[in-house]
């Protein structure tokens, strides 16, 4: 069985995991330039069960609640990259266009993994009716890839204003020589 799947294969393979008896443990994110957070994030998760599902957000999704600059990483790119870590068992996209939770109620983990940032008190209390349990993981890494999107961002915009200052330096001096001249 491929470890991309889409949501109809998804039902199925929860359905036979069920009837093995296996503890099904579900996260969600965009997971844009895969970092050591992600990896280590989706260790822990695997941890809190037998078969681990992840739920990417297309690209689409993405757009909306991050920019129109975001993702970095195409939809099927960020798929197969979070496949590939031995951690993961299954993958799914998760398309714009869906009713809340679609994925969290097709299937209905034994553990839904998630960050602090994910979902309010509310919701936490909310998603027990499609849920074991909750579990709430502290982020895995020092910077997330948004921050490290606005360093490269900073940085590049500091070597732009820089060269620019140095060019502008130059045609203001040569101005100066030219008016000097005449």
């Amino acid at each position: 069985m491929s470890k991309i799947l889409t949501y109809s294969q998804m039902k199925k393979a929860v359905r036979a995991y069920h009837d093995l008896g296996k503890k099904i443990v579900l996260t969600q994110g965009t997971y844009d330039l895969l970092h050591v957070g992600h990896g280590r994030y989706l260790e822990e998760a695997k941890k809190k069960g037998d078969v681990l599902i992840v739920g990417v957000d297309s690209d689409a999704k993405v757009k909306k609640r991050k920019g129109p600059q975001r993702p970095i990483v195409p939809e099927d790119e960020r798929m197969e990259m979070v496949s590939y870590l031995s951690s993961v068992d299954h993958v799914v996209l998760k398309p714009l266009k869906t009713e809340k939770w679609s994925l969290i109620k097709l299937v209905r983990p034994d553990v839904l993994v998630a960050t602090k940032a994910t979902y309010d008190k509310k919701e936490l209390a909310q998603l027990k009716n499609f849920c074991g349990e909750v579990k709430v993981l502290e982020p895995k890494a020092t910077t997330s890839t948004s921050a490290k999107i606005r360093l490269v961002q900073l940085g590049m915009a500091e070597e732009f204003s820089n060269k620019l200052k140095k060019k502008l330096l130059k045609q203001i001096q040569d101005m100066i020589e030219e008016m000097k001249v005449n």
